[in-house]
């Protein structure tokens, strides 16, 4: 007869294997089931609007309109010449795994009057840091050129949209922009920089709470425990740490024609190599062009899918696309311009991985352009039965990303004539927004030490499920305890 406290053990064990296989098969809220069907969605997209241009190519149509550039974000919006008076249907025009971010569309629309930022706690209505902390679907609209100087990080609820079309938005200081536990947020038409690290005080995420932060590590935008996220048409430069980092279990993002420049480590996708949930990030990175005086990361990822599709990548100083933790990255149809270094021509860069770890991880480049012996290192096996469908539809070739890309960065500024109208049809201030102040400089933005979590040993596998599993509920069950984590 079996002893009942072997009975017992005998339990305990199949009731934490079946746990931790549970686990390991991890599904995350608004992950997507099949993520090769969302990548063929996108080359359907792009071919449609590609061939509608060519169709109307040489036609008075065409001459007479500016929304037809082969962009299929840009021509959903723009090619509605009373957009200006429709601007939440920009809801509905996003691409790749953030498609489904509905942002503030069917709320009310919220016009920012106050640029001021004296008060994170209790902000005055008219500011943008009013807007973003309602409960409420809210459409963020600016009447006017504006600089917004930060005092602390920006918590954004739910289901907002930061709309800067017609307008010269700059968002800069102590934060800057944090999403943090959220779903449905959509940022468009800015500027971010000069963001710099803040915290150790009291800030406001909802009407109702508020709470103390620790210090921040100055990202322009930091995506934490989130899900369907679009960031599109935004000019990204000179922050203390990451332009866009996006941890802990975030999904369902799109990072769409956005300028990047004048910075060190760009963006991160993956709060660590042993964090699982991070296997569930989806993430597109699409028709952005990553600019002048960039050194690494773009992006630098732990777990997850990554597509990378039509970007323009003018340089780098290190290397563009990095990861490790066994991501899959999908680039296709992208232009990689290797800088003169001859020892940085590698668009890849496996971070601190010996070959016998990462020969199996599934990174796969597909109508590339490879420009000043720039060169891809592709690895996995079976990627073509893994690709198979994601080869179904042809992506567009790189050399047409001059013209995906050529309206990149925030809107209507120096080249970016793109006709935008303004919310109201007052007067647009005083035609430069930034006040008669010095120019932003790097000195400026104070200074900051980077924290590096520590990576879990390889002995502490039950430690390290239960860890995780604890990270979920606050994830998605008591998010309003989140006000002492980090990434």
């Amino acid at each position: 007869m079996v002893p009942r406290t072997c009975i017992v053990l005998l339990f305990l064990l199949c009731s934490f294997s079946s746990l931790a296989t549970a686990f390991l098969n991890l599904t995350l809220p608004g992950q997507h089931p099949n993520p090769e069907e969302v990548v063929q969605e996108v080359h359907r997209k792009v071919n449609a609007s590609l061939a509608r241009r060519q169709m109307l190519q040489g036609t008075i149509k065409y001459q007479d309109s500016s929304c037809l550039t082969g962009n299929p974000i840009d021509d959903c919006w723009k090619c509605d010449p009373n957009w200006p008076n429709n601007r939440q249907s920009l809801a509905d025009c996003a691409i790749g795994f953030g498609q489904y971010a509905l942002g503030g569309k069917g709320g009310e629309y919220y016009i920012v009057t106050d640029s001021s930022d004296d008060d994170a706690v209790n902000p005055r209505p008219g500011t943008l840091r009013y807007a973003v902390i309602q409960t409420e679907p809210l459409w963020i609209v600016f009447p006017g050129n504006m600089l917004i100087k930060l005092s602390q990080e920006l918590i954004f609820n739910s289901y907002k949209t930061l709309d800067g079309r017609g307008a010269n938005v700059h968002i800069v200081g102590g934060g800057c922009i944090t999403l943090q536990f959220i779903s449905n947020v959509i940022i468009h038409n800015v500027h971010i920089h000069h963001c710099y690290p803040s915290g150790d005080a009291n800030v406001r995420s909802s009407p109702t709470h508020y709470g103390y932060r620790t210090k921040s590590d100055g990202d322009g935008i930091s995506i934490f425990g989130s899900k369907d996220i679009w960031i599109d048409h935004c000019s990204l430069s000179h922050c203390k740490d990451g332009l866009i980092d996006a941890v802990m279990g975030s999904t369902g993002i799109t990072i769409s024609n956005n300028y990047f420049s004048h910075h060190n480590e760009v963006m991160l996708l993956g709060h660590s190599d042993d964090y699982l949930p991070d296997t569930g990030m989806q993430v597109t990175i699409a028709f952005n062009h990553f600019g002048e005086e960039l050194v690494q990361r773009m992006p630098r990822c732990r777990r997850g899918y990554i597509h990378v599709v039509n970007n323009d990548f003018t340089q780098w100083e290190m290397y563009a696309i990095g990861g490790s933790g066994n991501p899959t990255i999908n680039s296709q149809g992208n232009r990689y311009t290797a800088p003169s270094n001859p020892n940085a021509k590698e668009v890849t860069k496996r971070v601190e991985t010996a070959e016998g770890k990462w020969k199996d991880w599934n990174w796969r480049s597909e109508g590339d352009i490879l420009v000043n012996g720039a060169f891809f290192v592709a690895s996995g096996k079976g990627v073509e039965f893994n690709y198979e469908k994601a080869y179904s539809v042809e992506p567009k070739s790189a050399v047409l990303i001059d013209q995906l890309i050529m309206h990149a960065g925030a809107l209507g500024v120096g080249g970016r004539d793109n006709n935008l109208g303004k919310w109201s049809s007052g007067s647009n201030g005083d035609g430069n927004g930034l006040g008669s102040g010095p120019d932003y400089t790097d000195d400026m933005s104070g200074s900051s030490s980077r924290n590096n979590p520590l990576p879990l040993s390889s002995t502490s596998i039950l430690f390290s499920f239960f860890i995780s599993l604890s990270s979920l509920l606050f994830l998605y069950i008591i998010p309003d305890m989140h006000f002492t984590m980090r990434k």
